[in-house]
């Protein structure tokens, strides 16, 4: 009899995008995958409800449930004076009962274990009342897992914000010093604001599940795995064990994702020489000011540098309403400088709003990758072999910035992005570095050879196969136990 594993992500393209990667490596060792959504709120507006719904398309092997929305919760936050983002923290809280009728629909002995987003903590309550192991699944590295752990410790007793401490380095273990301006938005905040206390209370009791998958390598990041299983990495408590099992990365369109038609991009990467072409792409949210993008425009008319550039229209990344709103198409005419399209033709390409990065990245055209440094791109960036050039936006990804030039060695970083704005000279310049000099080819090296270790690590025996495999089978000791 085959056993049903449901996985339960926040309804957001970037969580559920791993978590179906992670549902297909479920689906190869023999188990049944529902993916539990709750109903994104201001789904009218929200670009991920699309997205999700293409993902599920994309997907049959995989069953999609979504739950019944709580349409007083939709009306509230629609008018709601409260910060979107913590609208979104709190409503997998208003859904609980919903998650349990479904879990309870399905045969207790059929059940094999319920994984939950690290945004989804509530619903450990939940699998503890059915008696089902629950665990933790974080979409981020275990480098912002080691950091998130320890940070309770270290705000504990604090009477103000760490946002005053500028970039003061903060000391975690098992990773380089952290600015505190590099934490996420919601952590630098008065400890008595509730968007701080919402967020740093489910970082705390995400690890309160039987164990946590991490989409990663451990040879990665081997220095945070190895705080995370020292029991002097947040004191008084026993951590779960970390199961390391990534990276866990789309497959390119051609392999089993559906699509219409190729997109025109791979046609022209295809007509450009190996490892020449500057890939720009900021994911699906990630904006800049109009004066921003004439900037990046300049640096890259400068560098000489064959580039494809995915461009979204003009906005305020800072806007937290604006990451739920679904983007407008660009003018191109009316944003970029006067003459770029026609001056740069034969050696750019620029790209309304999308493309479908993973085929870009593993084009072997593509030379370098100039990313926000959101872990599912930094993955995918490490599984093409392709070097990369730091610029965060938002969430972790300032974090991400450090863990990827300081620890992985796969990247390098842009400056000016603390300030806000990076000059086209900082655009040309680095660019240039990785295209041409010897420090781009080093950075080159380090990233295949990073590269190589991933494939090695997701083969039958590889450590991220391996780590698998353990989690299976200490679900199953568990689930002995619970039975019991």
């Amino acid at each position: 009899m085959k056993q049903t594993v449901v996985l339960y992500p926040v309804a957001a393209v970037g969580h559920v995008v791993p978590m179906a990667e992670l549902a297909k490596v479920f689906l190869s060792h023999g188990f049944i995958v529902t993916m539990v959504i709750a109903p994104p709120p201001l789904e009218s507006s929200d670009p991920d409800a699309s997205q999700i719904e293409q993902i599920a398309a994309a997907n049959p092997s995989i069953s999609f449930h979504v739950l019944p929305p709580i349409i007083p919760a939709h009306d509230d936050f629609a008018g709601s004076p409260k910060d979107p983002i913590l609208l979104v923290l709190e409503m997998p809280r208003q859904y609980k009962d919903k998650l349990e009728s479904f879990l309870r629909s399905i045969p207790r002995q059929r059940l094999h274990s319920l994984v939950i987003d690290v945004f989804c903590a509530d619903a450990i309550d939940v699998a503890a009342k059915l008696g089902v192991p629950v665990y933790t699944f974080f979409p981020m590295g275990a480098s912002s897992l080691a950091v998130v752990t320890q940070l309770p410790t270290l705000l504990a007793g604090r009477q103000t914000g760490l946002e005053e401490l500028g970039d003061t380095p903060l000391e975690f273990l098992g990773v380089p010093p952290m600015p505190a301006s590099h934490l996420m938005a919601e952590l630098l905040g008065h400890p008595e604001e509730e968007l701080y206390e919402t967020m740093a209370s489910i970082f705390e009791r995400g690890t309160d599940s039987r164990g946590v998958l991490v989409n990663t390598l451990e040879s990665l990041e081997s220095r945070a795995v190895h705080a995370l299983r020292d029991p002097l990495c947040v004191p008084g408590k026993v951590l779960p064990p970390v199961y390391c099992v990534g990276p866990l990365v789309r497959g390119s369109q051609r392999n089993g994702e559906k699509t219409e038609r190729r997109h025109e991009c791979l046609t022209w990467l295809d007509a450009q020489p190996e490892r020449s072409v500057v890939f720009l792409c900021f994911g699906s949210t990630g904006t800049f000011s109009a004066d921003q993008i004439k900037e990046i425009a300049i640096g890259l008319d400068k560098s000489g540098q064959r580039f494809l550039w995915v461009v979204q229209a003009p906005g305020n990344v800072n806007d937290s309403k604006s990451l739920l709103e679904k983007p407008c198409e660009p003018d191109l005419d009316a944003i970029l400088p006067e003459g770029f399209l026609e001056r740069t033709k034969d050696r750019g390409l620029v790209v309304k709003s999308w493309a479908p990065q993973v085929d870009v990245l593993n084009n072997p055209a593509t030379g370098a990758f100039v990313t926000h440094c959101g872990w599912n791109s930094t993955m995918e960036g490490v599984m093409a072999g392709v070097p990369m050039l730091c610029w965060p936006l938002y969430a972790e990804q300032k974090m991400n910035k450090v863990f990827m030039t300081e620890d992985m060695g796969v990247a390098a970083e842009m400056e000016g992005h603390r300030t806000g704005f990076i000059k086209a000279e900082e655009v040309e310049t680095k660019i240039r570095l990785v295209m041409e000099s010897k420090e781009g080819r080093e950075l080159q090296a380090r990233v295949v050879a990073r590269k190589k270790e991933a494939e090695a690590a997701l083969e039958v025996g590889g450590s991220s196969h391996a780590a698998f495999v353990q989690f299976l089978s200490n679900v199953k000791s568990l689930g002995e136990q619970l039975v019991q």
